[in-house]
């Protein structure tokens, strides 16, 4: 049967492929009788999926590479442990014995009572290992259903599988970072959760917010994921899928032109010259920063390193990540935004007691309540200093005892690696996100005190338009063309410019070339954005008037009414 789900778009592009489920085990599983004389095939099902788990676990421990972190190996032991414990290999038979009831619903429910336990647990690490029992059940669960989650198939069939899952988390995110499949589909998600964000760094199609998805495609399904009108179509007949094969050769046709841009120069019409960076997770993502062209990195997202791991990366870990990602710049900027925990990206034990994790201990006020681990980091990236042109950035800030604390723990970073004898540049830059309302609606006492500033789109708007951006029962509300946003923006970048304070533009905004001329008439003369997006908003640079633009983003920026604005904006890409 072929039919279409509309979600909403957060990676452009058309993919098509086959589906491959990610399941949860906290979603409802089956559940039926079996009678008494079903229970001894039960019980054998039940033991052939252990079995064929314990295999898989040692498959995966056989392909750890010899030089892997240990924590590779950690991983593996501990699932290999959990599953083997008698409460999640015997407890279940017990239950299939005295109710009658089928696998499935058995281990789950036994799964459900251990969690319970661990979330008694007042040591949080201890608590948090819940999520290690989740994740073995979820593999038992795939081998009762027949789904082996097996060895990672080799990257030509990967690129022909489409992820689908109820939700992807910012780590899962950087797991699938190693691997070359075709798109994404979540039933949940907003176009800017950090999810959302990691998807477009891969280049690939995605939709989020499709609401039933998992449930209503299958394993091995045939799907297209128009990445451009958000919709995905579920077992296309022969002719819809042969516009689309039609239309996904043309858009590589496009991409292969936009390489020609690569080492052009990104001027307007006028000859003004534009800067443009690109944003990273991790060290490998340099590797397509430089296929792009970039001229710097205008946003390293240092966080990712803390994420898929139960202890905390440590001084020469973080160094050497930094150390190399500033190498491979060869002199050119680097910009590391320090720690920015919270909301959906939360380290292990963290954030899930907190009502409201956006707007609670997040980024720098994390950081600040946890100096040592702040000093760890503030070291490694003043001793990477060495190797490049490193400047560090300072997330959501909002109070000028932020900036005054965080500045005290820098001196105290460089006392300390003097002390050591370690060499670091002395100057290294600091500068701050703009991503609270209230520090654009202050810039003159943040820029006394910073040496540049980054506007952090994404958060601005998440907090001036109180919408959750990770949610997609708001997403139609979250708007980059909402009046108080542009007033917002605009009025950082004039402020910084007069002040002669470097500004640059890091949020999804800066990626989105239907919104660069815009930016451009702000003002605008620095960009950052994934490097998927460069070549694009280059392409859209290169073609544009300044003495066009300025005055139509002028207006944009007086206009009060949706349909105006629309227009108006059309008008300025036209």
């Amino acid at each position: 049967m072929n039919f279409a789900l509309h979600g909403l778009s957060v990676s452009p592009g058309i993919t098509i492929g086959i589906a491959h489920l990610v399941s949860s085990a906290r979603l409802e599983v089956a559940h039926y009788d079996i009678g008494p004389e079903g229970i001894d095939a039960e019980l054998a099902r039940f033991d052939a999926a252990v079995a064929a788990v314990r295999a898989e676990l040692g498959d995966i421990e056989s392909q750890i590479p010899h030089d892997a972190p240990a924590e590779f190996g950690a991983f593996v032991n501990l699932h290999r442990l959990i599953l083997d414990d008698t409460a999640l290999c015997e407890t279940p038979r017990e239950l299939i014995r005295a109710r009658g009831r089928n696998a499935e619903w058995a281990i789950v429910q036994q799964m459900e009572r251990l969690v319970e336990q661990f979330d008694r647990i007042e040591d949080p690490y201890l608590r948090e290992r819940k999520a290690d029992v989740q994740q073995v059940v979820e593999r038992v669960l795939k081998a009762l259903a027949g789904a082996e989650a097996a060895p990672i198939p080799p990257e030509a069939e990967e690129r022909n599988l489409i992820i689908v899952a109820h939700d992807l988390s910012p780590a899962d995110m950087v797991l699938f970072k190693r691997h070359h499949f075709g798109g994404f589909v979540t039933d949940v998600g907003g176009v800017t959760s950090h999810t959302a964000i990691l998807a477009r760094s891969l280049n690939i199609p995605a939709l989020v917010g499709l609401h039933s998805a998992r449930q209503t495609v299958r394993e091995n399904d045939t799907l297209i994921v128009d990445g451009m009108k958000g919709v995905l179509i579920v077992n296309p007949d022969p002719l819809v899928l042969a516009e689309y094969q039609l239309r996904q050769g043309e858009l590589d046709l496009e991409r292969r032109k936009l390489r020609r841009l690569k080492t052009t120069p990104a001027t307007t019409l006028e000859g003004t010259s534009i800067e443009l960076f690109a944003n990273i997770e991790l060290p490998q993502d340099m590797a397509d920063v430089l296929d792009a062209g970039a001229e710097g990195v205008g946003l390293f997202r240092t966080e990712f390193l803390f994420l898929n791991r139960k202890d905390l990366p440590g001084e020469d870990e973080q160094y050497e990540a930094y150390r190399d990602v500033a190498a491979a710049m060869g002199g050119r900027p680097v910009v590391l935004r320090t720690l920015d925990i919270g909301a959906d990206k939360a380290l292990e034990g963290e954030g899930a007691t907190q009502p409201n994790p956006a707007m609670g201990l997040r980024a720098i006020r994390f950081c600040l309540a946890e100096p040592q681990m702040f000093l760890t980091q503030l070291r490694a990236i003043l001793r990477a200093s060495h190797h490049g042109n490193v400047r560090m950035l300072l997330p959501m800030l909002a109070h000028a005892h932020e900036i005054d604390q965080a500045l005290a723990l820098v001196k105290q970073a460089k006392e300390q690696l003097k002390e050591r004898g370690q060499p670091y540049r002395d100057d290294v830059p600091v500068g701050g996100m703009i991503e609270i309302p209230a520090a654009a609606l202050s810039l003159g006492l943040f820029m006394r005190k910073l040496d540049y500033l980054s506007i952090g789109t994404n958060d601005l708007i998440q907090y001036t338009l109180a919408i959750d951006r990770t949610d997609d029962a708001v997403a139609h509300l979250y708007d980059p063309m909402h009046p108080a946003v542009l007033q917002l923006i605009a009025g950082t970048i004039r402020s910084a410019t007069r002040a002669g304070v470097p500004v640059a533009v890091c949020g999804e905004m800066a990626g989105d070339p239907q919104l660069t001329r815009l930016l451009l008439g702000f003002g605008l003369r620095n960009f950052s954005m994934q490097s998927s997006h460069l070549l694009e908003v280059k392409e859209r640079i290169l073609r544009t008037s300044l003495a066009e633009a300025v005055p139509l983003a002028r207006r944009i920026l007086r206009s009060i009414r949706p349909e105006r604005t629309k227009d108006l904006l059309h008008r300025l890409n036209a």
